[in-house]
């Protein structure tokens, strides 16, 4: 039964559990077009996450609309795991000619990165005969109990990691606790000691850590890991679920790294919105066995019909390349904020995946209180933007725009952060104001 978007917050809170949220600011959807949301109060607000990078060409974008409708309109049935189906088939062979690889390989279709990296370990695992694997503390690669249990999360603490997995620290340029060449080491040890390499299956990447603070590793440690694990036979699997398909300034993150993986691992801005996740790899480690890894509606024709246009849309209007431009612009502005707001310790980032690391002095370092981003954001909100924060002490603003973000749009957002973070500065935001917002 339709009921108004008058009430649309509190029925939220009534009727959706509270398990499935992470709420950064009041903001409750009645729609969007472009880089904008719609609030149930008429506001426009300009959606500086993308809603954590799913909706990579921005909302309503008349390529995935047109696809989704005329895949709707005569309906290809809604699942691949019975039969073939003419969206999937088509996006899989574009992302096998997109990703680097040797040899037959093949691709599995799911509805997010959580399932997808939960796909990847498990054929892993029995594929290779291999039970154990290397990932990095700040690591997210998802909210299933497979894919959790191989990330390294803060916010994962109430889901023990899988035997066996070694979790190491992911090198931080800007508070370099442990060096590249020193994390390389650690492994070196574990190899010689607890974890023979013949054990490992795969080490888990994120080409840049995402949800562990947008952080760039420095140059050269990624591929000094790859050369590492083809010592040992040890698969490498890129997780690219947010900032893969241009996000980055190129098409694949880990192009900017010079790597060759065996697995990556696809999410969110494919599907432009539309629930979609895919991973790509050996024909001999997907084609393990039939109905391995099996989902009734995954790879459906709506799904993957909105992915193809996603990949269209990107192909052919050099998203990447615009990405990278606006990139610069966007992060070339939040660094001349840097001159005069003291709070902003580091902007790093490639292209739109963008991290702004606020501190409460430069010369510590030290994170400002949860309680300070929230505020940001807060305010944000209330001037006409929206965006999350990451990291392990919840101080980095992840400005992750659609990546057909405009230049007039571009200016707008760095307005609204400006003028967030002076009057957060200035003590214009309550500790009560964000309490309720303050769920991570």
């Amino acid at each position: 039964m339709a009921r108004s978007n008058d009430d649309l917050s509190q029925r939220d809170t009534a009727a959706i559990a509270e398990i499935q949220k992470l709420r950064f600011n009041p903001l409750a959807a009645s729609g969007g077009k472009g880089s904008y949301l719609t609030g149930e109060d008429g506001r426009r607000i300009l959606d500086l996450s993308a809603s954590a990078t799913a909706a990579s060409l921005g909302y309503a974008h008349p390529a995935v609309t047109e696809a989704v409708t005329r895949a709707l309109t005569d309906m290809a049935g809604a699942s691949l795991l019975m039969y073939p189906n003419e969206p999937a088939a088509a996006l899989a062979e574009a992302l096998v000619e997109l990703t680097p690889g040797s040899g037959a390989r093949r691709v599995w279709f799911g509805h997010s990165g959580s399932d997808a990296n939960d796909a990847a370990a498990r054929v892993l695992e029995a594929a290779t005969g291999r039970p154990r694997f290397i990932s990095f503390i700040g690591s997210y690669h998802g909210g299933v109990a497979g894919s959790m249990a191989i990330s390294g999360h803060t916010a994962m603490t109430h889901t023990l990691p899988r035997p066996g997995l070694v979790l190491l620290p992911y090198p931080d340029p800007y508070r370099p606790r442990y060096s590249a060449e020193a994390v390389l080491d650690m492994l070196d040890y574990q190899f010689e000691t607890t974890c023979p390499p013949e054990q490992v299956a795969a080490v888990f990447i994120e080409p840049i850590m995402s949800d562990g603070g947008l952080i760039v590793p420095p140059a050269g440690f990624l591929k000094a890991l790859e050369e590492r694990c083809r010592r040992h036979g040890i698969l490498t699997v890129l997780d690219e679920v947010k900032v893969g398909c241009g996000r980055s300034g190129l098409f694949h993150a880990f192009g900017h790294e010079g790597l060759t993986p065996d697995v990556v691992v696809l999410g969110k801005g494919i599907g432009g919105g539309l629930p979609l996740s895919a991973v790509i790899g050996p024909a001999d480690i997907l084609d393990h066995r039939p109905a391995f890894a099996i989902q009734t509606t995954g790879g459906n024709p709506v799904c993957t019909a909105a992915g193809l246009a996603v990949l269209r849309t990107v192909l052919d209007e050099d998203l990447p390349a615009h990405a990278a431009r606006m990139g610069e612009r966007l992060a070339d502005g939040l660094r001349a904020l840097g001159e005069r707001h003291a709070m902003i310790g580091d902007v790093r980032g490639r292209g739109l995946a963008i991290g702004v690391d606020l501190v409460q002095d430069r010369e510590s370092k030290a994170p400002v209180e949860a309680t300070t981003t929230a505020k940001v954001i807060l305010r944000a909100y209330e001037l006409g933007a929206s965006f999350i924060y990451v990291g392990l002490a919840a101080n980095v603003l992840e400005i992750t725009p659609p990546l057909n973000l405009s230049d007039t749009e571009c200016d707008e957002g760095l307005a609204i952060i400006d003028r967030a973070l002076t009057d957060v500065a200035e003590g214009r935001v309550s500790d009560e104001a964000v309490q309720a917002y303050m769920n991570w």
